[in-house]
C-alpha cells in the first residue's frame, strides 16, 4: 500500500493540471441587470437574474410585512441573485455622525433576509453613508469602517451571504476609490464573506487598470458594467471591455456581471447591451 501512495499523489496532480486546462470562462452566461422593475425585458434578452436594491426591496428597518410584499409582486419572476444600494444616504457608517450600532442592526436584518429568498450578493457601495466631511481622519474612518464590517461579517457567515464592497468614483465619495483599495480593507476585515467587487464604470473613471482584477482575485465577488462617457450600457458609445473580461478569465472568475446604467430606451438598448457584451466575453475565451 506504501507504494501506491506516491502513486496517488502524482494522480491528483496531474488531475488539478486538468482541471485548470479544461476550465471554461462562461461569464457570458451570467449576466443580469441592476433593477426590479426590467424583469420582463430582461427575461427576453436571455438575461440570467436580477439585482435588487437593499433599502427598498430587503427593507431593512421596516417590519417583515413591507419586505414580503416586495417579494410577492416578484413572484415568478427572474431569480434575485445580488442587490445593492445597502445603506441610505442618512445613516452615516464614517465620519463624526456615525451610527455603527444601528448600520449594525440594519446589516443583521438585511443579510437575513437575503439569505430567505437565496440572494448570495449585498454590494456595499452607498456613497451618502460613507462619503467624509473634509478634514475628517481617514485612518479614523477605516477604523470605524473596519468594525461596522465585522459587526456585520458574523451574520453574513451563518447565513452564506457575501457583502461585497463597492468601490466608487471620487466624484460620489472620497472613501475606498479603487478595487485595490477596497479589497484591501476587505482582507483587514478578516472574513471570507467580507469581500469586493469590480464595477468597470468607476475603475475606468478611476483610471484604475484591469491588473486590479487580477490582484484582488481573492476577494473579487462580482462585477458590474458601464461605459465610462455617460454610464451608458454597453454597446452605446462602443467600450471595448475585453481588456476587463481577460482579466477576469484570468483568475478563473465564476461569479457574475450586472449591467448597471441610465437608460434611455431600456427595449431597444438591452438586447444590444447582451449582445455587445457577449461578442467581447467570446473574443476573449
Amino acid at each position: 500500500m506504501k507504494k501506491l501512495i506516491p502513486l496517488m499523489i502524482l494522480a491528483s496532480a496531474l488531475l488539478a493540471v486538468n482541471g485548470c486546462k479544461t476550465y471554461e470562462f462562461t461569464l457570458d452566461e451570467h449576466i443580469g441587470i441592476c433593477g426590479t422593475g426590467f424583469a420582463d425585458v430582461a427575461r427576453s434578452c436571455g438575461l440570467d437574474y436580477l439585482e435588487a436594491n437593499v433599502t427598498s426591496f430587503l427593507c431593512p428597518e421596516d417590519d417583515d410585512a413591507a419586505f414580503k410584499a416586495n417579494c410577492a409582486a416578484l413572484e415568478g419572476s427572474l431569480p434575485i441573485y445580488s442587490a445593492n444600494g445597502f445603506f441610505p444616504g442618512s445613516l452615516k457608517v464614517v465620519g463624526p455622525e456615525a451610527e455603527t450600532q444601528r448600520a449594525i442592526e440594519y446589516s443583521k436584518t438585511a443579510i437575513r433576509r437575503a439569505a430567505e429568498i437565496g440572494i448570495k450578493v449585498l454590494v456595499l457601495g452607498s456613497s451618502g453613508a460613507r462619503s467624509l466631511p473634509e478634514g475628517f481622519p481617514r485612518d479614523k474612518a477605516q477604523e470605524q469602517f473596519l468594525t461596522l464590517l465585522k459587526g456585520m461579517a458574523p451574520t453574513a457567515e451563518e447565513y452564506g451571504v457575501i457583502v461585497a464592497l463597492e468601490p466608487l468614483q471620487k466624484e460620489e465619495t472620497n472613501f475606498i476609490n479603487t478595487v485595490r483599495e477596497g479589497a484591501g480593507i476587505a482582507r483587514l476585515a478578516g472574513s471570507p464573506n467580507i469581500c469586493v467587487i469590480a464595477d468597470f464604470f468607476h475603475m475606468a473613471r478611476e483610471n484604475e487598470d484591469p491588473g486590479a482584477i487580477v490582484e484582488s482575485a481573492d476577494k473579487l465577488v462580482h462585477c458590474h458594467i458601464a461605459e465610462k462617457e455617460e454610464r451608458t450600457p454597453p454597446g452605446v458609445k462602443g467600450d471595448d471591455f475585453t481588456p476587463y473580461f481577460k482579466a477576469l478569465k484570468e483568475i478563473h472568475y465564476t461569479g457574475r456581471i450586472s449591467i448597471e446604467c441610465g437608460w434611455s430606451d431600456i427595449n431597444a438598448q438591452l438586447p444590444v447591451a447582451v449582445k455587445t457584451m457577449k461578442e467581447q466575453i467570446n473574443s476573449v475565451k
